[in-house]
């Protein structure tokens, strides 16, 4: 079993360095999947909501596979790939600052229009309440993982990471989301 994975692994090490976007693509709507699967059970949803995760999984890859991978190619382009302590403040704050705020605010909208079908004074009214609490939980966690993904993860692997890690905020989203849903009936 051991040396199936490794050759997995192998392989798919083998497709980041040959087709970098497509697999960061084929990997973040993986990744998404599984987190709306887990979301799904651990929210109580006892039947999987098939249309649900199909439109997550779209998400991920349509929307966060391709803006992470340019995203982090344009930050390595502006430093010049520089890993010293002052450079990568600077990418952090500098990602807190544009993309965190910003996919927040699109996976909230995307959630609210697209998954739940709501409509958009509703998805609006919801933004306006739980934004604030979304955004600052996000800046309250994900400077620490930019920190390690700038300092210590080559490029070529930094969405990979990015997209594991968000595997588990997307669980947390999908969670609030959910539960805010339910409150307003």
């Amino acid at each position: 079993m051991g040396s199936v994975a490794k050759k997995g692994l192998q392989q798919y090490l083998i497709q980041l360095q040959q087709h970098p976007l497509r697999t960061k693509v084929i990997t973040a709507g993986v990744l998404s999947a599984i987190s709306d699967i887990a979301a799904q059970k651990l929210s109580g949803i006892q039947k999987l909501q098939i249309k649900r995760l199909l439109l997550k999984v779209l998400f991920g890859a349509a929307y966060l596979g391709p803006l992470g991978h340019y995203f982090h190619m344009l930050l390595d382009k502006i430093f010049k790939g520089k890993k010293d302590t002052k450079t990568v403040a600077k990418k952090v704050v500098l990602e807190q600052l544009t993309i965190s705020p910003w996919n927040n605010m699109i996976f909230m909208i995307y959630y609210g229009l697209i998954i739940e079908g709501r409509p958009w004074m509703h998805v609006k009214s919801k933004i306006k309440k739980e934004y604030p609490t979304v955004q600052y939980t996000a800046w309250s966690f994900w400077p620490v993982v930019g920190w390690v993904n700038h300092q210590y993860v080559p490029l070529q692997f930094r969405v990979i990471v990015q997209s594991v890690v968000a595997c588990f905020w997307g669980i947390f989203l999908n969670l609030r989301a959910r539960s805010m849903a339910l409150t307003k009936g």
